[in-house]
């Protein structure tokens, strides 16, 4: 487990023992979201907004066998407002998920949503082998390694029976992400 998740699962655990030592006073309810994007608002973004971001400016040589399932922040936000307004949320957790996506899916998105702002956008395939070789030297990319070609799905099935939550097309968050970095003047 990565420093990342580890810190995540720390502090959601210490959440569950501080409700639990409120004896019934207060309620808790989790949301665990997938990878985020969506829309900008300025040049501070996270690190999965940066994927979308140097997909545009093309630094980003070729397109590993990597994927994961998005979930737009607009989404995220409503799912956050549904699990604290809604009383059946108490006690639970709910997972924030939208569609999967390669990142080869992401690049063809962009490429033919958004034309001659895409141009810099990779089409080719990278190579497992140069990830894992490139991996040796850069730590975060060395962490990837081991989500080559698989695929991990996460279901908001409870988010969507409990709370009536619904993800939007991922095809309209990579678009607005990538709009909105346009926008701003960070590709």
């Amino acid at each position: 487990m990565d420093a990342y998740t580890r810190s995540k699962t720390i502090a959601e655990r210490t959440a569950w023992v501080i409700i639990g030592a409120e004896c019934g006073a207060t309620t808790l309810a989790v949301v665990n979201p997938s990878v985020i994007l969506g829309p900008v608002l300025g040049r501070d973004f996270s690190p999965s907004i940066g994927l979308v971001q140097r997909l545009l400016a093309g630094k980003v040589p070729g397109l590993p066998r990597l994927g994961v399932e998005f979930v737009d922040v607009r989404d995220l936000a409503d799912l956050h407002l549904r699990a604290m307004t809604n009383p059946a949320a108490a006690g639970q957790r709910f997972i924030g998920a939208g569609e999967f996506a390669w990142m080869a899916d992401i690049a063809r998105v962009l490429k033919a949503q958004l034309g001659p702002e895409a141009a810099k956008v990779p089409t080719r395939a990278l190579p497992d082998f140069v990830l894992r070789l490139v991996g040796l030297f850069d730590r975060d990319l060395g962490a990837m390694n081991g989500y080559l070609g698989h695929r991990y799905t996460y279901s908001s099935a409870k988010a969507q029976s409990v709370l009536g939550w619904k993800a939007r097309p991922l095809e309209e968050t990579v678009v607005d992400c990538g709009r909105s970095l346009i926008t701003i003047g960070a590709v």
